[in-house]
């Protein structure tokens, strides 16, 4: 069964439509947007399971330029 996530991102001032637009290019990410308020973009994302869900945070949206900060928020079905 997939996990499913929504990534919270902030963003360098000015940089939120690139890091949006380079996140969203992410083969596990199935939505990007630009957002207002604490986090600049908030992205939805689709792993087979948590490790691979940690490493597209750790490994991919981390080190796109202009991201200075993430927190994954996963989502559970109760």
């Amino acid at each position: 069964m997939a996990v499913n996530a929504y990534i919270l991102i902030q963003a360098e001032v000015g940089s939120a439509a690139d890091v949006a637009r380079a996140t969203g290019d992410l083969a596990e990410i199935v939505t990007a947007e630009v957002a207002m308020g604490p986090y600049d973009v908030i992205a939805r994302a689709e792993a087979s399971d948590m490790d691979q869900l940690g490493g597209v945070v750790v490994n991919a949206v981390g080190t796109i330029p202009g991201v200075e900060r993430t927190l994954l928020c996963p989502i559970v079905r109760l």
